[in-house]
């Protein structure tokens, strides 16, 4: 069995920082890619950022110089670093891990970036 961590949502001013990190832990030895996503009521889910064990990272247009992911092997942990926020950032983010056949999901942290 796998558990999924995630933490740092919250509530923050426009052009303001947040700190997402997710950890997976349990019957799971190595994550090969690593994604966040977001979602708002009423829209599909949308990617946000991957990182593939190797170094290859993605970013969506929306987030792109601004959102950097990062990951801690060691400790199967994944990272996202979200700078400038806008009011369209705010969204449920959830983070996935692929390692396998198998994705594990996180269970969802709710951003909210308002005045």
């Amino acid at each position: 069995q796998v558990q999924m961590l995630e933490s740092g949502g919250g509530l923050v001013e426009p052009g303001g920082s947040l700190l997402l990190s997710c950890t997976a832990s349990g019957s799971i030895s190595w994550v090969q890619t690593w994604t966040w996503y977001r979602q708002i009521p009423t829209k599909q889910r949308e990617l946000v950022a991957s990182d593939t064990r190797g170094g290859n990272t993605y970013y969506s247009g929306s987030v792109e110089g601004r959102f950097t992911i990062s990951r801690q092997d060691a400790q199967n942990t994944v990272h996202l670093r979200m700078d400038n926020l806008q009011s369209a950032d705010t969204a449920q983010y959830y983070c996935a891990a692929a390692s396998g056949a198998y994705t594990y999901w996180g269970q969802g942290i709710q951003v909210t970036v308002s005045p």
